[in-house]
């Protein structure tokens, strides 16, 4: 028994320092700058910015091949976060700030063809082949792919209605 456990100790031993040591040969280097960016981007993999995600787009903001105003759902802040970051200045005098908003199926036009389900990357939209569909309001983070696939111009973006438990204190005014 004492020999069956030294062994299994000797074997988890060396094959820790061999990937320990793989680990540190291996180890892909990541810039610091891409963490940052990454880090001021929402988060959402939406794909609105026209990148499979917010790694992408960190990462192409970082090499300069995109602007800091890559990111429709981020809004007005969060162009100024990427320009502040990146040290570039922007323009945002025509950029127009849309609220929070989700995406709504009118049912009576709904004729259940599915092609939305296949879009939706938060599985937000719920039904099946010749069934009317809806969207929970919860889940959808208003990237729209699913509004040009519908055939019947059911799906609309809506803003978030103001409730008690979206409703947030306005920033107070400075005057300069």
């Amino acid at each position: 028994m004492l020999l069956a456990v030294g062994s299994l100790t000797i074997i988890g031993v060396v094959l820790g320092g061999i990937l320990g040591t793989a680990a540190r040969l291996l180890a892909v280097k990541v810039d610091p700058l891409e963490a940052d960016l990454q880090a001021l981007l929402p988060g959402s993999q939406c794909g609105q910015c026209g990148y499979v995600g917010c790694a992408q787009a960190a990462k192409a903001l970082a090499a300069g091949d995109a602007a800091p105003t890559v990111c429709p759902p981020g809004g007005k802040a969060t162009a100024e976060a990427l320009a502040k970051r990146l040290g570039v200045s922007i323009d945002l005098s025509d950029h127009v700030e849309r609220g929070p908003e989700y995406a709504a199926i009118d049912e009576e036009l709904c004729i259940g063809c599915t092609r939305c389900l296949k879009e939706c990357s938060v599985d937000g939209i719920f039904g099946a082949t010749k069934q009317m569909h809806t969207i929970l309001a919860e889940s959808c983070h208003a990237c729209g792919k699913c509004i040009p696939v519908c055939p019947t111009e059911a799906i609309t973006m809506r803003p978030i209605p103001v409730t008690l438990g979206t409703w947030h204190w306005p920033k107070p005014v400075t005057a300069h």
